[in-house]
């Protein structure tokens, strides 16, 4: 069960790392310490519930089509790989830095609005979670509640790490290198799940 769970989390927490509009929005929400702990909470119950649909609807698709689990395993290989090729990809183009804006504090309505649209209308929150999370879950027969739940607390350790932690990352991330350095991590990450998953 603890070998799933930390396999659900470091999945999660590769993909969740990637360089995105979420990330970026609890990011800057952290450098401006505004509303701070509603924005993470919200994102990482919503990846919760979506982690959660994908784990329970794959686990119980695969126990009827015998098929299923290579196609699954195969998809989350080119998948991964993918991911991992697009954060490299990023990381030779160059990074992009983030600073803190000024100005007034939005209400905390309008920052959860804006948050809901990045989070639930982005198509790749799905493949992430529902997909790529659900279809690797279906390799862990009888423990794939685990690896939801330790994806799902990737999920919780990662937004509120960062949306906290921004103010000591507000110097780092006004770097476009250090941009650079985390596509480059994300990327081995990615590209090493796939072959851990290819292989196993």
């Amino acid at each position: 069960m603890l070998e799933a769970a930390f396999a659900g989390f470091r999945l999660g927490l590769g993909l969740i790392l990637a360089i995105g509009a979420q990330n970026a929005m609890v990011l800057r929400q952290g450098l401006r310490r505004e509303h701070v702990f509603a924005v993470c909470l919200f994102c990482a119950a919503s990846d919760a519930v979506l982690i959660g649909l994908g784990v329970s609807g794959f686990s119980f698709a695969s126990a009827r089509l015998p098929w299923l689990a290579p196609a699954l395993r195969w998809g989350g290989v080119a998948f991964l790989l993918w991911y991992g090729a697009r954060s490299f990809r990023a990381a030779f183009r160059g990074g992009e830095a983030l600073r803190a804006a000024e100005g007034a504090v939005p209400p905390l309505g309008r920052v959860l609005a804006m948050i809901a649209a990045v989070t639930w209308l982005n198509p790749h929150v799905y493949l992430d979670t529902v997909v790529l999370i659900g279809s690797i879950a279906a390799q862990y027969p009888g423990r794939a509640l685990a690896f939801g739940l330790g994806a799902a607390a990737s999920s919780f350790a990662f937004f509120f790490s960062l949306g906290y932690g921004a103010r000591l990352l507000a110097p780092v991330f006004a770097r476009p290198r250090a941009w650079v350095v985390l596509d480059l991590f994300v990327g081995a990450l990615m590209w090493s799940l796939a072959w851990g998953i290819a292989v196993g």
